[in-house]
Order: C-alpha cells, then structure tokens, then sequence
C-alpha cells in the first residue's frame, strides 16, 4: 500500500476523522538527512501530523509550518507543508541516540523532552497568518499535539501517530486525528474511546497489513463509515532551486557579496531541507551583486 491520507465520517457524521499512512515519505526524509533510528521514529512523528493537517486546507497556496522546540537532545525540529500535501523539514540532530525506554521501545519523550513549545503558522491568504502555541505535555508527539488542539484550536481531537524502524530503515509510519463534531453525542464519543483502546498502536495495525478504511472503522467502532475524500497522496518533496537560493544571496547585500568574492571567489549553499547543495561561481556572485546595484538605482 503506499501513502494515503483518507478523510472519513463516522457516526452519519458526527465524528470526523483523517487517517494517513506516511511511509515511503518518512523513508524518504531518513534517507536524505540520515536520520538515526530514534531521530527517523521522533521527525516521522512530526512529518505525519504536518501532513494529517496540512490537507484541511482549502487552498494550495496555504501552507502550515509546524516547529517542536523542546529540551531533549534532538533540538528544534520543523515541518511545512501545503495541501497537496506537499512536506518537508529538518531536524536539529539527526544523529540524536538515547537507550530504550522503560517499554523497551525508542525513547521519542527523552529525544524530544517534556519542556518547550509547539509552534504551529498556519497562512491561509488572511491578512495575518494563524499562529498556535502550546507547551509540551509528554515529548511523544501524539499527546502533545492532542494538547495543542485543545488548548489553541479549542478543538478536542484523539491523535495517534507512529513510525516503525527496523535494520532496514522505515517499516511502517503512518497516524490519525479524530475530532467530534458539534452535534457529537456523549455516546459516540464514548464508543470513540473504547474503541481507540481496543485498537492499539497506528504502527501495529499498519504492520498487521490493515489498510485506512479497515483502520478508521477500527478506531471508530463504526462499521458504516462515509469516505469523503481519498486520492491525497502525501509528499516528501523540496521546491528549492538555484533561483530561490541566488534571492537568498542578494539578501546578504552588495558589501558581504564582495567580501565572499574577493575571500572565496566563489559560494555554495546547502538546502535545509533536502540537502541538495548549489555552487555559484565568481561570476555568478558578480551577476547577483550588480542585480542589487540595479534595483537600488531603479529606487
């Protein structure tokens, strides 16, 4: 099965829920920033969410950026996406390791921490762009983000997410995100939570070959669930280019570009967010410094 997200109803749509299966691109984001295991299980948990609420946007020109900066050992860690969805990011530490946890598992809280912030910007076309804070509760993520909802989008939400890593990289990755709708019932939230417990880990049932509708229905204890959306095929994919790295280079200005050329003679940029690197030669340099001589002249 490959990635999906699947938007569903469930209870003749009084609970909404979203269930993506993230894999190949959680794969995809070890492979480019060599992620160790613990850092592969902890950034997929991030990936997963981002594109989980990345696709409740309505337009494609939105785009949410969501940053975890907690006390762990890992560091900063930030995701942006659009509502293709489209994701990429990069983590502070991507060779972060801590022992087991007391379950035996990676031990994501202690990468993370339990103190520090989520940040979540979410631009959608407004004047100004949506910006939610929330303090860390646990360091797992899922727990976090659950917070987070409540406290900044004062929506209550169920969240589970999880990144399986085996001696061969990614082997499952995948979450969801439950929310009631207004005319929710005590009793189908009630049905909810029994059944979210009797499910298990996200990662478990995707090992288990169980695909999104399979799984929705078991999250929900909804046998009649209504598929409302289902061909989003989530991304791990940057939008760099030489262009976009040349706009940053004349930010620097006219003095520090020729301070680079007379020293370097030349310059290369690395992207941050898919390690991909861009030389520019002393000529190149030269083009973009007389760019901003233009510019300012034409001022």
């Amino acid at each position: 099965m490959t990635d999906k997200i699947i938007r569903f109803l469930a209870y003749d749509g009084r609970i909404s829920i979203v269930c993506g299966k993230t894999t190949e691109l959680v794969e995809k984001a070890r492979n480019i920033h060599d992620l160790s295991p613990l850092a592969t299980a902890t950034f997929g948990r991030l990936l997963t969410i981002t594109t989980i609420m990345a696709q409740e946007m309505k337009n494609s020109s939105d785009v949410i950026t969501v940053q975890i900066k907690g006390n762990g050992k890992i560091g900063t860690m930030l995701a942006t996406a659009n509502n293709y969805p489209k994701v990429k990011g990069f983590v502070s530490n991507p060779h972060v390791d801590l022992p087991l946890n007391e379950f035996g598992k990676l031990d994501v809280g202690g990468a993370v921490g339990n103190q520090g912030y989520i940040n979540v910007i979410k631009d959608i076309g407004l004047k100004e762009p949506y910006i939610g804070i929330s303090p860390l509760t646990s360091g797992e993520i899922a727990d976090d983000f659950t917070n987070y909802f409540v406290n900044s989008e004062q929506r209550q939400s169920a969240v589970a997410l999880g990144v399986l890593v085996d001696k061969n990289g990614v082997r499952q990755a995948g979450g969801y995100l439950i929310n009631p709708m207004p005319d929710a019932t005590e009793e189908d939230i009630s049905k909810v939570e029994q059944a979210i417990f009797k499910a298990g880990a996200i990662s478990k049932m995707l090992d288990d070959n169980l695909n999104l509708v399979d799984i929705a229905k078991k999250v929900t204890g909804d046998e009649n669930i209504k598929i409302l959306e289902e061909n989003i095929i989530p991304l791990y994919e940057c939008d760099c280019s030489k262009e976009h790295m040349a706009d940053g280079l004349a930010t620097l200005g006219k003095k520090e570009l020729e301070d680079i050329i007379e020293n370097e003679g030349k310059a290369e940029l690395v992207c941050h967010f898919c390690n991909k690197k861009y030389g520019f030669s002393k000529e190149e340099l030269e083009n973009i410094k007389n760019s901003i001589n233009e510019t300012k002249e034409d001022l």
